[in-house]
């Protein structure tokens, strides 16, 4: 079936939009470029609509999302727009901004146990001495909360430079992250290309000279991975999942104790890594939008119109719970106005269940229906104590 997909990129000539083109439009798929500048968004009561070049844009069967970094907000703007129109996108508004904002990316990753080095988010001046005694001390990385190629990470060797370069970004108004230097990993890292959450290739980039980021565009060299270690993959496989991207390129660094994810990029480099590992990377995105192009995410919260009371929620499974060993069917989740989603268990979704699914302690029971039943079966004896939780200093102490 012929389709339609725009890229929604600044120039054909951009070597990952030339590839997927040249895929496209040798299966006879038609395959416009529509750069940013060239449309606007036209917001109107139940009629979402795009303009191009003062035109009205014909919707597309799916639309290729290929935004630089200084192009984010309007961007995800776009892609937003175009979801409100029906059409597919590949990556979502959402998952791009999620990627793209550095802090809320790694908030997301850090309750499933991914591997992230220790991260301090910084609001003040008075925060930067315990900002670095947090992440194990000097040195350590200091990051702008959107960049992308190395730009906006720096390497502070002393608490002195730290402080020096921290007070600095803070008096123009950047908000930083501070983050634990894996020395192990320096001027090293992997980077992994996921599509469909499946791996489909890997390399390792390697700084040159005294450098210590390893991005191929400050001059690293990057070398094929044949045999990714299994753990690397899962972990960039997982990291794409929780944000949501369907082709991400996740950057890892090779910690002494494995895996420490640091960067999930949502508009990955093709070209560069089809030059590296010598393998068609532009196919597999285009099988994957071939299959999935008729089949859109759907959004509970915003395109389900539903009774008042109705909604999505989380059941933690906990220490004690009435729930704990008792099978779905034993609950009676129907009785009650409730139907499953799925239970959330040792980091994966268990999709397939049936009535003789038995909960254990640790699991997650996300279900639809009447909150007022959801709330009937939330622990009454304590709070729901996972890491992170309510240990600590009070708050307002």
């Amino acid at each position: 079936m012929k389709l339609q997909v725009g890229i929604l990129s600044t120039s054909a000539k951009v070597g990952s939009t030339r590839r997927l083109r040249e895929v496209l439009t040798a299966r006879g798929h038609e395959a416009p470029v529509l750069r940013p500048k060239d449309l606007r968004i036209l917001v109107q009561d139940d009629q979402p609509v795009l303009l191009y070049k003062g035109q009205r844009l014909a919707r597309p069967d799916a639309v290729i999302p290929r935004i630089g970094t200084s192009k984010t907000f309007f961007g995800t703007a776009l892609v937003q727009q175009f979801e409100q129109m029906g059409v597919f996108t590949l990556n979502s508004a959402q998952a791009i901004a999620a990627s793209r904002n550095k802090l809320r990316a790694i908030q997301q990753l850090s309750r499933h146990g991914i591997g992230l080095p220790e991260t301090v988010f910084l609001s003040s001046r008075a925060d930067v001495v315990s900002a670095v005694e947090c992440v194990g001390g000097v040195p350590v990385i200091i990051k702008l909360l959107e960049g992308t190629q190395g730009i906006g990470v720096m390497l502070a060797e002393s608490q002195e430079g730290a402080t020096a370069i921290l007070e600095t970004l803070r008096k123009t108004g950047q908000d930083v992250l501070v983050q634990r230097f894996v020395a192990e990993s320096r001027g090293r890292d992997v980077r992994v290309l996921v599509v469909g959450g499946r791996v489909v290739a890997a390399v390792r980039r390697v700084a040159q000279g005294a450098e210590f980021r390893s991005n191929v565009h400050r001059g690293s060299k990057a070398l094929p991975i044949v045999d990714l270690d299994p753990a690397y993959a899962e972990t960039a496989r997982k990291a794409a999942q929780i944000l949501g991207l369907a082709v991400a390129g996740v950057d890892i660094l090779e910690g002494r104790d494995g895996p420490l994810l640091v960067e999930v990029n949502s508009s990955p480099s093709i070209a560069g890594m089809e030059e590296v590992t010598g393998l068609d990377l532009a196919s597999p995105i285009v099988d994957y939008l071939e299959r999935n192009v008729h089949l859109r995410p759907l959004d509970v919260a915003q395109r389900v119109t539903v009774r008042r009371g109705y909604g999505v929620a989380e059941v933690p499974v906990t220490e004690g719970s009435p729930l704990t060993g008792q099978t779905l069917g034993q609950i009676g989740l129907g009785d009650r106005g409730l139907r499953t989603v799925c239970v959330l268990r040792d980091g994966d979704a268990v999709i397939d269940q049936d009535d003789g699914l038995q909960l254990r302690e640790g699991d997650r029971l996300v279900l639809f229906g009447l909150l007022s039943s959801v709330r009937d079966l939330l622990p009454t004896h304590g709070p729901d104590r996972r890491p992170g939780g309510s240990e600590g200093v009070p708050p307002g102490a």
